[in-house]
């Protein structure tokens, strides 16, 4: 039996860690929250009325823009037509030159205004249009060829007027320079737009990410630098233009390595940023290169057998734990007011410590090769992630016909160009982050997804939901499959853990049933995705008790889905069920008694279910199940349904696994129970490894009879879900910080909730943060 109990030090040790990480950097934060919430309140409606306002000004704006595009282009047909003929205006390659790009910034403008001007016409509150700015954010590279372009396309023109006067005639009407200034008022209106949009409107994240892309492309052109055009421009007089780009992990013989990839139009680079020496600028060192028309995506029968070496989840966490009481400290100096020396040392390892959590997090491989021989595989945190440099490259691949190789002072040109070129300019590290910037929602958020429109055929589809914590994204949801529609209709509800989150994003997928037609990714089946799509967790927004609907734009595709947020604060209260008959919310030794047995009805049924086809479900308990679902079993136990069992066995697992979850959570007292709570906490913080065990063991065997077999049982079972971990992911640390707060923390009356809800809440415990500074797991 020692042994059995001696094995529950993770799960005690991350319990109380578990509890105690989060409530420093959320507390603040739900005071300003509230104390801003009634004064967005006011803005709100004036806001929206100023959207309108500065959409109408962006279409009058875009009427002008395209009148001198028209008038560009107008001169350009006839001028073509006599290029061919024996007395030419021009040649074909001097019009090629001054019109360069001239159309393609027609088209893109021309499909902006025709799909903003109905929109803005049929104007509501609810209104989308950030998908409008994105994708023409989006379209930037096109703005890169003509910038790199202008000068020799005016130079080539003065040239042609000197030696023309018939050109020189036509040159006087085409107003060529005011192309160029179209940016620097894009990026001016984004500004306007997004000040009057609310954070909790689906346009914020969209309008976001275009005003980021439009200004790290003015700064980038506003540099003084060498021109692009130079280091740009290949052979046959063709533009090279960026795509995307940002940082990764590459694995390289066996070693992560941070890298920046940049996705050209006509190649794949990656890069390393190498150490500033001596004063010098930054500079990139190239790695490798593939040009797309020789990249493929492997699968991982198709390559050689290479293990990803993974950081054990203890270590993760340790770091997590290291992150939150680096950042606690760096707000107790700020406040404080402390030297700046001080703060630079915490500051630094602080972001030593977020790199490490950065470089060893990723454990999802894209498998890159160059059909020239050598394969590549970079490591990414969430498949939303992964599907985005796939679908860019593929699609680019369709341009993408002939081969080539750089000569290496072209490599070298290239590599230069990316330092100007790049638009992820910084890590996601905290030091990089403003300082009154979100640092996200601790607690619950229920999450209901209700349905899907805009698809053109019937399909049968699912949806996943991401969140991310501490920078990485992790998958928390999935709703069933809707069997063959273009409406599906899931009005699944989930409850998912925030731990620092400010995003959700979503994913749908089309659900493969044909297994030759199945895709293969690392020796799993995958389905197709369809669309994905985020939204910002906003504080604000969420902090009221009603249900906040949105709309998440994919592709063409909308979700509609439901929100509502509980802080980590105001999940903690446990309070005693009114149906005493009942299982939920009524102490465990009543329910025993009244069974007649050592472990609770509810807690037998549930394992018993879970072993029998959960065992190597991915995520099992990590993962959310159908709110839905756990209601209705929570409801058949209370009642005690005598077919509860015949329900378990057509639910999904994830349903059970979250009905013993919230079992254990709506206990009026703590397995662990209220009494010897602070001596589980006081025990933890033990630094003597002998007088912790002892005072651990003798804890346990005061619990009473109910709850320390019950808690025998659980781990019993926790202990074999772990031995599958290498099928289902979950090791006995992942369930310890799944079930330790559950299990350990207080009632209600010890969770010391302040009455003002605008007050910050503190922890009175001496003990949270030295358990958080001494688990070493």
């Amino acid at each position: 039996m020692n042994k059995t109990l001696i094995s529950t030090f993770p799960l005690l040790k991350l319990s109380v860690a578990g509890f105690t990480q989060s409530q420093g950097g959320v507390l603040h934060l739900i005071s300003v929250a509230l104390s801003m919430f009634t004064q967005a309140e006011l803005d709100l409606e004036k806001g929206l009325e100023m959207r309108k306002r500065v959409l109408s000004g962006i279409l009058a704006s875009e009427e002008t823009y395209l009148s001198h595009l028209e008038a560009l282009l107008l001169p350009m047909k006839p001028l073509k037509a006599a290029a061919t003929t024996s007395q030419p205006v021009l040649t074909v390659q001097q019009i090629e030159t001054i019109f360069f790009k001239v159309p393609e910034l027609y088209e893109i403008h021309k499909e902006f205004y025709d799909s903003l001007l109905p929109r803005v016409q049929q104007w509501s509150h609810h209104q989308c249009v950030g998908d409008l700015f994105q994708k023409q954010a989006s379209q930037l590279g096109v703005y890169r060829a003509f910038v790199d372009n202008y000068e020799l396309a005016v130079e080539t023109a003065e040239k042609c007027c000197q030696a023309n006067t018939q050109f020189a005639e036509i040159s006087e009407v085409m107003p060529y320079g005011v192309l160029k200034v179209l940016v620097t008022r894009s990026t001016l209106v984004l500004h306007d737009l997004l000040k009057h949009t609310p954070s909790s409107h689906p346009d914020y994240p969209l309008l976001q990410d275009a005003l980021r892309i439009s200004q790290n492309f003015l700064s980038s052109i506003n540099e003084e630098s060498t021109p692009r055009r130079q280091s740009m421009t290949v052979k046959k007089g063709e533009n090279r233009q960026l795509l995307k780009d940002g940082f990764m992990v590459e694995l390289v013989e066996g070693a992560r390595k941070l890298r920046h990839v940049f996705l050209f139009t006509d190649l794949l680079l990656c890069a390393k940023l190498k150490k500033q020496i001596g004063g010098k600028s930054q500079q990139y060192d190239s790695k490798w290169y593939i040009p797309l028309s020789d990249l493929t995506f492997q699968t991982a029968e198709e390559s050689e057998p290479l293990p990803i070496p993974q950081a054990p989840d203890e270590e993760l966490d340790a770091i997590k734990i290291k992150i939150s009481s680096l950042r606690s400290e760096i707000q107790r100096e700020r406040r404080a007011n402390k030297g700046s020396k001080v703060m630079e040392r915490l500051k630094k390892k602080l972001s030593e410590q977020e790199l490490l959590l950065l470089l060893n997090s990723p454990n999802m491989p894209l498998r890159v090769h160059n059909r020239s021989g050598k394969s590549y595989i970079f490591l990414i945190s969430s498949d939303y992630e992964r599907a985005e440099w796939k679908e860019v490259i593929r699609e680019q691949q369709k341009k993408c016909f002939k081969t080539f190789s750089l000569t290496s002072m072209e490599l070298q040109m290239l590599t230069n160009s990316c330092l100007k070129l790049q638009t992820v300019h910084q890590l996601p590290l905290t030091v990089n982050k403003e300082e009154d910037e979100s640092t996200g929602l601790y607690g619950f958020l229920n999450v209901i997804v209700h349905s899907a429109s805009g698809l053109k055929q019937s399909l049968n589809l699912y949806c996943t939901l991401e969140v991310d914590s501490f920078g990485i994204f992790v998958n928390k949801a999935k709703t069933r499959v809707y069997r063959y529609t273009t409406e599906p209709k899931w009005n699944e509800e989930f409850e998912i853990e925030l731990e620092g989150s400010q995003t959700l994003r979503l994913l749908c997928y089309e659900k493969s049933y044909n297994k030759a037609k199945m895709n293969k990714e690392d020796g799993e089946s995958t389905d197709r995705i369809m669309g994905k799509g985020q939204i910002a967790l906003d504080p604000p927004m969420l902090q009221g008790k009603d249900w906040q609907r949105t709309v998440i734009p994919m592709n063409g595709i909308e979700v509609k889905i439901s929100m509502k947020f509980t802080s980590r604060e105001f999940s903690l209260k446990r309070m005693s069920s009114r149906k005493p008959m009942g299982v939920f919310g009524v102490n465990i030794s009543s329910v025993t008694k009244r069974e007649r047995s050592k472990v609770p009805y509810i807690v037998r049924q549930c394992l018993e279910e879970i072993e029998r086809r959960g065992m190597e479900e991915v995520g099992i308990y990590r993962v959310s199940g159908v709110a839905t679902d756990i209601q209705a079993l929570k409801t058949a136990f209370d009642t005690n349904n005598k077919d509860v069992s015949v329900m378990m066995s057509e639910m999904d697992v994830n349903a059970i696994a979250g009905t013993l979850k919230l079992y254990f959570r709506e206990l009026p007292e703590p397995l662990f129970t209220d009494e010897l709570y602070p001596n589980f906490a006081g025990g933890i913080a033990l630094s003597d490894s002998v007088a912790k065990e002892s005072c651990m063991l003798n804890l346990l065997l005061s619990l009473p009879e109910p709850n320390l077999v019950t808690f025998l049982f659980l781990l019993d079972h926790l202990k074999r879900v772990a031995e599958k971990e290498s099928v289902n992911k979950m090791s006995l640390h992942n369930l310890a910080t799944v079930f330790g707060p559950t299990l350990l923390r207080p009632a209600e009356k010890d969770s010391k909730i302040p009455t003002n809800p605008t007050q910050p809440i503190t922890m009175g415990d001496s003990w949270s943060l030295e358990v958080m500074s001494q688990v070493h797991i």
